[in-house]
């Protein structure tokens, strides 16, 4: 991270604390803590944590052997470390909390979906006569609003994973079992240049499995007739893709052609709703009518898409009850599905950039139900 952008971020955190009442903010290893700094820790039995103060270094907590991390920032941090006896940690973290100006009635946020119980039992221990609040959306209206080099990376993760699925597909045959398909898709999303964490393990499922969105693969074997969804995505500078594409194995019922085309429909309708000013229900809302009118509305059992970037999932949720205008640089997936229980299931996911005039997909992968086997 250069000093211009981590000025930056400061400068938009300051605020969003500002306006929420917060002194401090603590963070655990995550990717808001390397959004902020451009510092990567793993969550592992040795605590970390960084302190947030408006118009101050930053306030980090890490062990010896992570020290040489933060040797080397572009711009100054107070840090502090600990050896390998559990009984100095305490200590530690007072020190860290005096040097934070954590004294009596101070408001100190956190993220509640990241904070451990590790961490924030050591922070509240050393901070007595504070107050502790779940401040997620402080950090993540910084977050959800992309800039240029964050929608390039996203670029290249898309791109990454879209040439590991073609490069997957001849692989893809009757007989193939799910995991060995996945394992496949793996290599190649690897070979082409995706970092090593993957945003999440590949998405593999045919015929009844399908009918699950978030299946595991198996070793259920691939059978003519077979839908089979193949849910993936790729990495590139911590920035994440996230696609869905479904295939006929063989030939297939009419029923399940049918399903396809409609749910390839709603993916159209989706993507053509989105644009800055546009609520974040209205997409979900553009999407879901079609397949209402179609019949099948009761068989579309989850939201229409999710915020991506440095997580498969944040801000903004693509769903009926979210109010949130949309903003350029916002970037989201639209993945409307059809899930027939114990027969198939289809769905068409794509990642969506907010524009200052519209909306712009970064997938391009074919939509249409493809044959393969």
């Amino acid at each position: 991270m250069s000093d211009t952008n981590f000025s930056l971020r400061m400068s938009r955190l300051a605020l969003g604390m500002q306006t929420s009442g917060l002194h401090a903010l603590a963070l655990n290893p995550g990717q808001s803590l390397t959004y902020l700094t451009g510092l990567q820790f793993h969550l592992s039995e040795r605590p970390v944590l960084a302190l947030f103060v408006p118009h101050m270094p930053p306030v980090l907590v890490v062990p010896e052997l992570e020290a040489a991390k933060a040797r080397h920032l572009p711009f100054a941090a107070q840090v502090f470390t600990y050896g390998e006896d559990p009984a100095t940690w305490q200590a530690v973290f007072q020190q860290a909390c005096l040097a934070a100006d954590l004294h009596s009635g101070r408001r100190v946020g956190y993220e509640p979906r990241a904070m451990r119980m590790l961490e924030y039992e050591l922070l509240v221990a050393a901070a007595p006569g504070c107050t502790f609040q779940a401040a997620a959306s402080v950090v993540a209206d910084l977050r959800v609003r992309k800039d240029a080099s964050e929608i390039e990376y996203m670029r290249k993760a898309v791109q990454i994973a879209q040439e590991a699925l073609e490069a997957t597909l001849p692989a893809i045959k009757i007989g193939a079992s799910e995991r060995e398909i996945a394992s496949e898709l793996t290599l190649q999303v690897l070979r082409r240049g995706s970092d090593p964490t993957l945003p999440f393990a590949p998405i593999v499922a045919a015929g009844p499995n399908s009918a699950n969105p978030h299946a595991t693969p198996t070793e259920r074997r691939l059978q003519e007739g077979d839908l089979l969804v193949i849910d993936w995505g790729a990495a590139y500078n911590g920035y994440f893709s996230d696609l869905t594409r479904t295939f006929a194995v063989g030939k297939v019922d009419p029923e399940m052609e049918r399903i396809a085309a409609i749910v390839l429909e709603a993916n159209a309708a989706g993507r053509r709703a989105a644009g800055p000013a546009v609520l974040a229900s209205s997409i979900d809302h553009a999407a879901r009518q079609v397949i209402e009118h179609s019949g099948y509305g009761k068989y579309f059992t989850h939201r229409t898409g999710h915020g991506l970037g440095m997580e498969s999932h944040e801000e903004p949720y693509i769903r009926a009850d979210n109010q949130l205008p949309l903003a350029p640089g916002m970037t989201f997936t639209v993945e409307p599905g059809i899930y027939l229980p114990d027969r198939n299931g289809v769905r068409i996911e794509d990642n969506v950039l907010i524009t200052d005039s519209g909306a712009e997909s970064l997938s391009d992968l074919p939509r249409q139900l493809r044959v393969v086997g």
